[in-house]
């Protein structure tokens, strides 16, 4: 799990108080990972300071939870994101790597458990990887107004449901062997499985909008 200090986009997104947890996404996170049964491992590559106190509060023997200290210059708002893939098999040095991120609140232990072993299934079957996805049918345009998916004749337009389905990368998940980011420099391989999720496993926060939703979510669905 990739967690760097600051956000341009939502302040503190992951460790200010989230729907009252103190520790916020990352405390709720981890927690969510401690409970998935088919990982041998959680690595924490991160520069945050809070989320290594979060971690270390969470498992002080430090028997699941195992901190990275990633460098400065891989953590930066220009850092590309293939500099991080490339580094993630330099700090993981077998087997294979569920690659998921704290803005994923609803991605729960269950939900992971069952990527995981659809991963396996379909590793079994021919692919090399796999992808969470969320489906998408819907009127798509491009920038300048011109159709992407769909054809439209004056006055005519089809139905939702019969637009071809697209798939939306939700981000809850890539996974793929240590050799397939060796070998493609990459999270997926040249065969990546789609797991579909629905909107709620698959919400993402990337806006501040998105932080107060998914805030509400978890008060109507998951309060205790």
């Amino acid at each position: 799990m990739p967690i760097r200090k600051g956000s341009q986009r939502v302040r503190n997104k992951n460790t200010r108080t989230f729907a009252g947890i103190e520790g916020g996404i990352v405390r709720l996170k981890l927690k969510q990972l401690l409970e998935v049964t088919r990982l041998n491992c959680i690595v924490l590559s991160t520069n945050d300071e809070v989320s290594i106190d979060i971690a270390m509060d969470l498992d002080p023997s430090e028997s699941k939870i195992k901190v990275i200290h990633r460098p400065e210059e891989l953590c930066l708002d220009s850092t590309p994101l293939s500099e991080l893939i490339r580094y993630v098999p330099t700090i993981i040095k077998e087997g294979h790597i569920l690659w998921g991120h704290a803005t994923t609140p609803f991605a729960t232990a269950e939900v992971y458990d069952n990527v995981i072993n659809q991963y396996f299934k379909k590793v079994g079957e021919g692919y090399d990887s796999l992808i969470t996805t969320t489906e998408l049918q819907n009127f798509i345009l491009n920038k300048r107004a011109e159709i992407i998916n769909y054809e439209h004749s004056e006055g005519k337009w089809p139905r939702t449901q019969d637009l071809p389905i697209l798939y939306e990368v939700n981000h809850a998940v890539f996974m793929t062997s240590r050799r397939v980011y060796l070998e493609k420099l990459d999270r997926i391989g040249s065969k990546p499985y789609l797991f579909t999720q629905n909107k709620i496993e698959s919400f993402d926060i990337d806006w501040e909008e998105d932080f107060l939703i998914a805030e509400a979510i978890y008060d109507k669905l998951y309060r205790n």
